[in-house]
């Protein structure tokens, strides 16, 4: 029986791209900050991340698959924040965002790792980025690095059942 697994060493030459929602800066520069310093203790050189800002959440999709299409990194970490409202728009956002980014990961076979929170208050933020709950733009840097070697696994099995 087979065991996979990916591990937390930088790809040679791999590039990474972490696209960051504006909305909420306080927040989403402390996951960023939390993705990069995870990124760099992992072997990942500074030249190697890409940042992409993006109004809000609902954006970040189409700069994932904008980024996927173009296949020049390894990954995508996203990084937002939604927090509840007296609104319906929390869901949507909030929704839509994981779905879409499921749609780039799924249809490009790209590493996306969803670090978008989506939170009722802001006091729930600050504990997700860098307080009482970790970082979470640390743990998606993380889940994107360990996948961009668990994929090539797979490929490596169909070649061995191919010439079996």
């Amino acid at each position: 029986m087979a065991h996979f697994e990916g591990d937390l060493r930088c790809p040679p030459g791999a590039r990474f791209a972490i696209i960051a929602s504006r909305w909420n800066p306080r927040i989403t520069d402390t996951l960023v900050a939390g993705a990069r310093q995870a990124l760099a203790a992992h072997g990942v050189p500074e030249s190697a991340v890409d940042v992409v800002r993006v109004p809000g959440a609902w954006e970040i999709p189409l700069a994932a698959a904008g980024i996927a299409q173009a296949g020049a990194h390894a990954a995508v970490v996203a990084l937002g924040c939604v927090v509840r409202g007296d609104t319906r728009h929390y869901e949507h956002v909030a929704d839509r965002c994981a779905e879409g980014l499921m749609r780039v990961s799924l249809d490009y076979r790209l590493p996306v790792a969803n670090g978008v929170l989506a939170v009722e208050r802001h006091e729930d933020a600050e504990a997700r980025a860098g307080g009482s709950h970790g970082n979470k733009g640390e743990e998606a840097a993380l889940a994107a690095l360990e996948m961009t070697h668990l994929l090539p696994q797979f490929a490596a099995v169909a070649r061995i059942e191919e010439v079996a």
